[in-house]
């Protein structure tokens, strides 16, 4: 994928979607008030007549001394204040060449969520979803338009996007932050923001014609990750009535929580690498420096954190004794959530070099992974590498949330396997062929109804009708916990311990017999060593 023609091409399109989605209108017209716990907002109305309201506050400035404190309460303003441009997006490099940003440029003052709503008043309390962006929690932003909110307010739901602290301004832990907080914890902000943001909701989304009782949290692989630890922590927990999770949960993964310790050495010897000896001189750092400096080779990522006020214990413990939020979930991942080369560098995929990887990473248990990954041919060991490098990225920890979720957790959860492979690129944008496999991520804009909204691809007739099938069971679940309706194929709930029907999103869609148990009960236990 060609990362230069990408960012350069990704752009927003006027144009109607097919099998009745949403059409994308023209820019947003007639303007919409509405009055918040903090004062009176202005945003406008599209054509389609969906009110927007971009670039809300729910916290204050994380700036100066509140660059890593918890976040804190919106300061009241008078008169009327204008919600019709996206906030600035939390500081951040341009990494990844699949986010395309409306925003206006990157800023420590991050701390903003955008409304889309199709409500007229007040008194129509319509469910809710809050949007969490993905971007292993150093990069997105919520004005990415495969996110955008007005396909899903067509549906009858009032829909948020969240932007929350990334990298070393969200995760950072530091002995000197840890003692000056009230709660003797560091890191997290960016969860913590996150927290700030549904309390925000429950506050103020009944203006806007939600249902603060009827919230469905929900989010992609970083964005997954946040709504299992949303779900985990006991300041969250009881701040939604659902949870959509694609491709990604803080169980059992190597994003972490890291132990609090552990996390409060990683902070204390990036600051000495900058010479900062106290908690003030690395506050007074610019916080482009201090972003530049933490994305160097060699400097570790700054990993959610093991504190005791945000996660008392790990995800998977408190998943594991039922303390996580009693909701119900639909959770799910990719067919090809990552390529063999991820696992096998750049040797070629060979039997051979498979075995060695696999040897290598699992010593005596080889032989049994081997057996659940069988590749005895070149293109046989190209399959396996692409399936134990995606179960291992992202699939065996979704997995396992859903799993503990489904045994613990009292609710029914429904489980997808998305399929759809994204089509070849438009002519005009490049020559690459269709994806073999669902790569990460590539469900995003088919879940939210956002096809339009990307032009790198030659979206087909079958594309659009697997993002209506796809965004129907969404809009269900959150209208109702149930994704089944409307003369969709049925989703049954899937059965703890076993024997789980889970659905396979494709052209054809369809509930089958999950597959690959073995292969993450085998994961399963060799994390746990």
């Amino acid at each position: 994928m060609k990362t230069v023609l990408l960012l350069l091409c990704f752009m927003i399109l006027g144009l109607p979607i097919a099998f009745g989605q949403a059409k994308k209108p023209p820019t947003a017209s007639t303007t919409t008030r509405v009055q918040t716990a903090n004062g009176l907002l202005e945003g406008a109305t599209a054509a389609s007549g969906i009110r927007e309201f971009k670039g809300v506050p729910f916290a204050a400035p994380p700036v100066g001394d509140l660059r890593w404190r918890e976040p804190q309460p919106v300061k009241n303003w008078t008169g009327t204040r204008q919600a019709k441009n996206f906030g600035p997006q939390a500081m951040q490099l341009p990494i990844y060449s699949d986010m395309n940003f409306r925003s206006d440029g990157v800023s420590e003052d991050c701390l903003y969520l955008n409304v889309w709503t199709p409500a007229k008043s007040a008194q129509v309390k319509l469910p809710v979803l809050v949007y969490f962006y993905g971007g292993g929690f150093i990069a997105g932003d919520g004005s990415e338009p495969r996110y955008d909110g007005e396909s899903m307010a067509l549906r009858g739901i009032v829909t948020v996007t969240v932007n929350y602290r990334l990298g070393i301004f969200g995760f950072l832990a530091h002995p000197e932050l840890t003692q000056e907080s009230p709660n003797k914890a560091s890191g997290n902000y960016g969860f913590l923001d996150q927290n700030a943001a549904l309390r925000w909701v429950q506050q103020n989304i009944a203006a806007f014609g939600g249902d603060p009782k009827k919230v469905t949290i929900a989010g992609e692989s970083a964005g997954s990750m946040s709504v299992s630890a949303q779900m985990a922590s006991p300041l969250s927990k009881s701040l939604f009535a659902r949870a959509i999770g694609e491709s990604g949960s803080m169980l059992n993964t190597s994003f972490g929580p890291l132990p609090l310790a552990e996390a409060e050495k990683n902070g204390v010897a990036f600051a000495t690498s900058l010479g900062a000896t106290s908690l003030a001189a690395l506050r007074a750092l610019p916080a482009q420096q201090l972003l530049e400096a933490a994305s160097k080779p060699g400097v570790p990522r700054f990993a959610p954190t093991l504190d005791g006020y945000f996660f008392k214990q790990l995800p998977t413990a408190t998943f594991a004794a039922g303390q996580q939020a009693r909701v119900p979930l639909l959770v799910g991942w990719n067919s090809q959530e990552m390529s063999a080369p991820f696992l096998l560098g750049k040797e070629p995929a060979t039997p051979e070099n498979f075995r060695n990887v696999v040897q290598k990473i699992y010593g005596e248990r080889a032989n049994e992974v081997l057996k659940l990954y069988p590749a005895t041919t070149a293109q046989e060991a190209e399959q396996a590498a692409t399936d134990l490098a995606g179960d291992r990225f992202i699939a065996y920890s979704t997995w396992k949330w859903a799993d503990l979720h489904g045994q613990t957790g009292g609710q029914p959860v429904y489980r997808y396997l998305y399929a759809r492979p994204r089509p070849a690129m438009n002519p005009a944008m490049g020559n690459e062929p269709a994806a073999r496999g669902a790569s990460h991520s590539a469900e995003i804009e088919y879940a939210l109804g956002n096809l339009a909204t990307n032009k790198v691809y030659a979206w087909t007739p079958d594309d659009y009708k697997v993002s209506e099938t796809m965004q129907s069971y969404f809009a269900n679940f959150i209208k109702t916990g149930n994704p089944n309706g409307g003369g969709l194929p049925a989703w049954p709930a899937a059965k703890a311990g076993g024997n789980t029907q889970i659905l396979r999103i494709d052209v054809t869609t369809r509930a089958e017999p999950e597959q690959n148990r073995a292969r993450y009960l085998l994961l399963d236990q060799a994390f746990a060593k």
